[in-house]
């Protein structure tokens, strides 16, 4: 799995947007587009998955149409880091609500993070 911990906002906001279903890039008139280091330039219709509240939630939204039992995982991992081993979270059939307390404060960044996790693991299993 590529560690999303160490994108930028603006490689995770892309990511997420392109298995969102996003296609819209500004072209440099060369048949190519405007390279910016280490990402593309998208037009700013793009959703700011990373820091906007809406936009995380939208695209949490859609990685719980996808697997919200995955979904709910990934962002244990996410928002516990290293509290928590994956390989425990395939046994957990309940969570306490005290954790699910603590999951709700997840930051949109954290959000957007379980998101692709989510939907990035999805597509693989296509």
């Amino acid at each position: 799995m590529t560690q999303v911990k160490e994108w930028s906002n603006q490689q995770l906001n892309r990511a997420l947007a392109e298995l969102m279903g996003w296609t819209d890039f500004k072209e440099d008139g060369h048949g190519g587009m405007w390279a910016t280091a280490p990402d593309f330039l998208w037009t700013n219709k793009m959703p700011d998955y990373c820091t906007d509240p809406a936009a995380s939630l939208e695209v949490q939204a859609k990685a719980k149409e996808v697997d919200a039992k995955m979904y709910v995982w990934n962002l244990s991992i996410v928002k516990w880091k290293d509290a928590v081993e994956p390989e425990e979270i395939d046994g957990w059939e309940s969570i306490n609500l005290e954790d699910i307390g603590d999951l709700l404060t997840a930051s949109p960044r954290e959000r957007a993070e379980a998101a692709y996790m989510t939907l990035q693991g999805a597509k693989g299993n296509e």
